[in-house]
């Protein structure tokens, strides 16, 4: 009989933690590669003239590399402009942001930190609102906005998305909120702060990689929102960029697909841009956050 040697017997541990970390990395390769293809298919698309898109032949890249399809997509006269649309949907998307940040850090704060009749009646009633479809809200917002000499304004939208956006906003900011021991604000009170001074110089940090968490997620929701904006926004001066790209949509079913993907590239830029922009100030706020605390 053969006996295993310890550094044999060390060996098999080691053996199958490197397996299963190439195991996980192959597995985060692949979930990566299939996030990321979409993307790179739309950008390879609206690179290739419609002529070539409409081929049977399959280009995994463009091979006559072409801007044309941005340049149509930007200047077109025959269809309705891009730069108005997107000052539309960056004034709404915005707003709601900033507006709802505000509200909603406040009602986090209120459900958290102080206790009060209906409190739980509140939070189930957030939960609820969450559950209900936009599509059902249809006909009640417009007939309100409509009432209100609201439709095809900036100011109108906004309201809407504002309503959308608000109970997510609260729950999540709630839960950032919650998480914060008030053991903190009590210290720096014992030390000699006022409540307000303790809650800006040693809460409020902490909560800041929260606040942008939950803004990142408000500002897709409201960039990428379609049914109220058709609704409630359908003018060319006023549509939003995702009622925009459905004018790229013929009815006799003639669509220049490589146009309409250079229209989704343009579309998504703004949000890659905020994200990687807040990203970077996320991580610096949790880490200034930890060392605060």
């Amino acid at each position: 009989m053969t006996t295993l040697t310890p550094s044999r017997r060390l060996g098999s541990p080691r053996l199958r933690r490197r397996v299963g970390s190439v195991l996980a990395a192959l597995a985060g390769l692949f979930v990566f590669a299939c996030s990321v293809f979409p993307v790179y298919w739309m950008v390879n698309t609206s690179l290739q003239p419609n002529g070539q898109v409409r081929g049977s032949t399959l280009r995994l890249w463009p091979e006559n590399l072409t801007f044309d399809n941005y340049l149509g997509v930007i200047f077109d006269h025959d269809r309705a402009p891009f730069l108005p649309a997107l000052g539309n949907s960056l004034a709404v998307t915005l707003l709601t942001v900033a507006v709802s940040l505000v509200f909603a850090f406040l009602a986090a704060l209120a459900v958290t930190r102080f206790r009060f009749r209906s409190r739980a009646a509140f939070i189930v009633t957030i939960l609820i609102i969450q559950m209900i479809p936009a599509e059902a809200l249809i006909i009640s917002v417009f007939r309100l906005i409509d009432g209100w000499q609201l439709l095809n304004t900036v100011i109108g939208l906004t309201a809407v998305y504002l309503a959308t956006v608000l109970p997510f906003t609260i729950w999540t900011l709630r839960g950032f909120v919650n998480g914060v021991p008030i053991e903190l604000e009590e210290a720096a009170m014992i030390d000699g702060l006022s409540r307000s001074q303790a809650f800006w110089r040693v809460t409020f940090p902490l909560l800041a990689p929260g606040l942008v968490a939950t803004g990142v997620f408000g500002f897709i929701q409201a960039w990428n929102e379609f049914v109220f904006a058709l609704v409630l926004n359908p003018r060319p001066e006023a549509m939003t960029l995702p009622v925009w790209l459905r004018t790229f949509l013929d009815p006799n079913g003639g669509i220049n697909w490589a146009e309409l993907m250079a229209g989704s590239t343009l579309v998504s830029i703004p949000v890659v841009v905020f994200f990687l922009i807040v990203q970077s100030r996320m991580t610096s706020g949790l880490v200034s956050g930890a060392v605060k605390g």
